[in-house]
């Protein structure tokens, strides 16, 4: 019935609204926390080059190299795979993308014999691949809306740990890097080892603008600060992915918004559509309402008629002349 239709789609209009109120404050919200997302990632950056220049300039100094977290394998035998997704949903391809690229570098390595270790960053990835039966050696949840350098350290402590005692010969690292609001590239690269000898020493000696003594050795200290470099690049890469969450939640929940908009447009021009369909229907039912009341009412006389003798007529039609005169 076309009442019933109207019911629906006033239903479905008012239904539809209320997601657009919910996908448009989604929307500002995540509009407000990309950009301290970025903020944030920015005022990490001069962290991290500083403490780039001071290892520089430790292998300009004549320290040692030779160190575990940059001495290259002689056989890669197994990796670990650090996957940094969200902890919710409703952000686009964002977790989709960079679960997709670390599944596909696994594949083509393990088509070569090498063995993987999974680390997880976010419930996204976590259910992805336990869902699948991959082995997940550690994850974490929680840090991904708004990580801290706390959080960056535990996982690089683990990670580091990992990769000290022979666990894995490798750390490949998979997020999303954070170009602009409108851009961000999902990103596959190596972590540990950090980079080969002869690049820092050639680094340092390059770059070194000044001689510095270093108490109690160069050596020594080169050794305490590897593994805070390997924290300063995980924190940034964890403001990265942060980042490129919230600006793929923008972009998703306002393409949601001007969806809703189109679906309530077009729901609007069904309704009305209904509504003349229920006039036109009374219309049509009035008017053959009221010419079947006239069929009937000739019907009746026709039959009345019918039924009355030409003596009964004719004391009829003197009754109504008498009557008239």
């Amino acid at each position: 019935m076309p009442g019933a239709q109207e019911r629906i789609l006033r239903r479905r209009i008012n239904s539809v609204k209320a997601t657009k109120k919910i996908t448009r404050a989604m929307e500002l919200i995540a509009a407000s926390r990309v950009v301290r997302a970025q903020q944030r990632a920015n005022a990490a950056r001069p962290y991290a080059r500083q403490i780039t220049k001071v290892i520089e300039d430790l292998a300009a100094g004549g320290a040692s190299v030779d160190h575990p977290l940059l001495r290259e394998p002689a056989e890669v035998r197994k990796i670990a795979y650090v996957v940094l997704s969200s902890d919710r949903g409703l952000a686009g391809a964002y977790n989709s993308s960079v679960i997709r690229a670390t599944e596909r570098e696994m594949q083509a390595n393990q088509l070569e014999g090498i063995d993987y270790e999974l680390v997880t960053i976010g419930r996204k990835a976590q259910g992805y691949f336990k869902f699948r039966n991959y082995r997940i050696a550690a994850s974490y949840e929680g840090i991904s809306d708004k990580p801290s350098y706390e959080d960056a350290r535990r996982v690089a402590e683990f990670v580091t740990d990992l990769y000290e005692n022979g666990g894995v010969d490798k750390v490949i690292l998979a997020y999303t890097e954070f170009l602009s609001i409108a851009s961000q590239k999902v990103v596959v690269r190596t972590f540990l080892p950090l980079a080969p000898e002869s690049e820092i020493a050639e680094a340092g000696s390059a770059g070194a603008a000044a001689a510095y003594e270093f108490e109690p050795s160069p050596e020594a200290v080169l050794a305490d600060l590897l593994p805070r470099y390997v924290e300063a690049r995980l924190f940034a890469a964890l403001l990265d992915a942060a980042a490129s969450e919230h600006a793929n939640r923008q972009r998703a929940m306002k393409s949601a918004t001007d969806n809703a908009e189109d679906m309530i447009v077009r729901l609007g021009r069904q309704l009305n559509r209904a509504r003349q369909d229920a006039i036109t229907t009374e219309i049509m039912e009035i008017v053959a309402g009221a010419e079947g009341l006239k069929e009937d009412q000739g019907d009746a006389e026709d039959l009345l008629l019918d039924r009355l003798d030409p003596i009964q007529l004719l004391d009829r039609k003197s009754t109504r002349l008498n009557s008239s005169h």
